[in-house]
């Protein structure tokens, strides 16, 4: 009996942590005041007033417009968090605009401490993710299709049509974080040598790859 108890806690401390916390009231748009709203920052911000919140701030037209996408991947994504749309603080969710010139990629990445569904606006996009077995599950879809990144899943998308994409990104956390697989490996500092061992590749090649993705020098 003792025994049984013990896992039904452990599995409801499972259920309690394993996302964002649930509300204790209709909403808290965090208030601070004249200085910027900062992510790591929004525990620390007293509520607005309620009587004192309008229609305008549940309201965000940031991502009506696309994003200037970078010539070396062609691709441009705004993420919206409480920070850029405080209403969003204690709700769980976030969202993000991803736009794509034809041919352009959102390179391999995952988000840490959310689920993805990615809507196609406009386009045709080649899409998918890599679960931890190493299988992967990609098709292209296209405009008013749906697809799912399961939590800390590796996933990509391609725009594989001849004209601009569009997707458009929900996430089931306010911060779900992202680590960008190529920048995170070639990018933060790693030493060269390992590189060449667990790639297979020449120094030439990881310096090629280093300077493209910002190698940083990490003092120990």
């Amino acid at each position: 009996m003792a025994g049984n108890l013990i896992l039904l806690l452990l599995l409801l401390n499972i259920h309690f942590t394993s996302s964002d916390p649930d509300p204790i009231q209709d909403f808290c748009i965090p208030d601070s005041g004249p200085s910027p709203l900062l992510q790591t920052h929004l525990s620390t911000y007293p509520c607005k007033n309620p009587s004192n919140a309008t229609a305008a701030d549940f309201t965000f037209s940031g991502a009506r417009s696309p994003s200037k996408p970078s010539p070396d991947t062609g691709f441009a994504g705004l993420s919206v968090t409480p920070s850029l749309f405080p209403a969003l603080h204690t709700l769980g969710m976030s969202f993000a605009r991803a736009d794509f010139e034809p041919g352009g990629v959102n390179p391999p990445h995952y988000h840490p401490r959310a689920t993805e569904t990615a809507l196609v606006l406009e386009g045709k996009i080649y899409s998918g993710f890599v679960d931890s077995g190493g299988r992967l599950f990609a098709k292209v879809i296209t405009k008013g299709e749906v697809m799912v990144f399961p939590k800390a899943m590796v996933h990509f998308q391609m725009n594989v049509g001849e004209s601009p994409a569009v997707i458009f990104g929900s996430f089931n956390g306010e911060n779900p974080g992202v680590f960008r697989v190529p920048a995170t490996v070639f990018g933060a500092g790693i030493k060269e040598e390992l590189l060449e061992k667990a790639f297979g590749l020449s120094r030439k090649e990881i310096e090629r790859l280093e300077r493209r993705f910002g190698r940083k020098e990490v003092e120990l």
